[in-house]
């Protein structure tokens, strides 16, 4: 008996049935044997490589998370370099602010100072010149006083005698105070005016003094606001560091 007649002896039993051509039907079998194998082999194949794909997807995925949680805590770095050097900065600000705040204070200080100096100058310049004038007043009384004598002894004593000569004597020095008061009083008007002119210049100062320490202030108190605002970030920025570093450590565990 062939090969073939002994598979088909062995694989199909006796009395099951009979066929004209075993040789045939043995054909056919291994045909069918071998298509099977064939297709068990495909299938398994094609799991293997679904296997090794969802493998390597995991194993991808599993190293990709890592990127995102890396670049947040490169950004979070990046945004707490920056929060310091706004923060330097703001500080910077402020501080020249302070420094301009404590000059303007002592400009208005000094200011008023010779604003008050010159109202000072200007109350003495005051009573100065009522008293020049009350002096030329009354120097102007003593000329008219000694014109009246002169005539009177002029007429009663004649334009020789020695009475006419004191009251000419007496004219001629009354004359010499009352041009020397006013000298006074033409010093004492320039002086005033240049003490009036000084004292108001020093008002202006005062009044730009007073603008200039008022934006300081506004700009010292808006450059602490930002202070403050630098630190909340700075404060937020750390933690979100802090937290990306858990969470990052926490994806290299698994």
């Amino acid at each position: 008996m062939s090969l073939q007649a002994n598979l088909y002896e062995t694989f199909l039993p006796r009395g099951c049935f009979k066929l004209q051509n075993p040789e045939q039907v043995t054909d056919s079998f291994l045909q069918e044997r071998k298509l099977m194998s064939g297709e068990r082999l495909i299938r398994r194949t094609v799991l293997g490589l679904m296997l090794t794909g969802l493998l390597a997807a995991g194993a991808y995925a599993q190293s990709q998370d890592p990127a995102p949680q890396q670049q947040d805590i490169q950004n979070d770095k990046k945004d707490i370099r920056q929060d310091k050097k706004d923060l330097q900065k703001d500080r910077a600000d402020r501080n020249q602010d302070q420094k301009d705040i404590n000059k303007d204070k002592r400009d208005l200080s000094k200011d008023r100072a010779d604003r008050n100096q010159d109202q000072r100058d200007i109350n003495k310049d005051r009573t100065d010149l009522n008293k020049d004038r009350t002096d030329r007043n009354k120097d102007q009384r003593d000329i008219n006083h000694d014109k009246s004598q002169l005539a009177s002894d002029t007429k009663k004593y004649g334009a020789n005698s020695s009475q006419v000569a004191a009251d000419k004597k007496d004219l001629r020095a009354d004359g010499r105070d009352r041009n020397a008061d006013q000298r006074d009083i033409n010093k004492d008007r320039t002086d005033l005016n240049k003490d009036r002119a000084d004292r108001n210049a020093d008002q202006r100062d005062i009044n730009k003094d007073r603008t200039d320490l008022n934006k300081d202030r506004t700009d010292r108190n808006k450059d602490q606001r930002d202070i403050n605002k630098d630190k909340k970030d700075l404060h937020k920025d750390r933690k979100d560091l802090r937290q990306d570093r858990k969470a990052a450590a926490a994806g290299r565990k698994h």
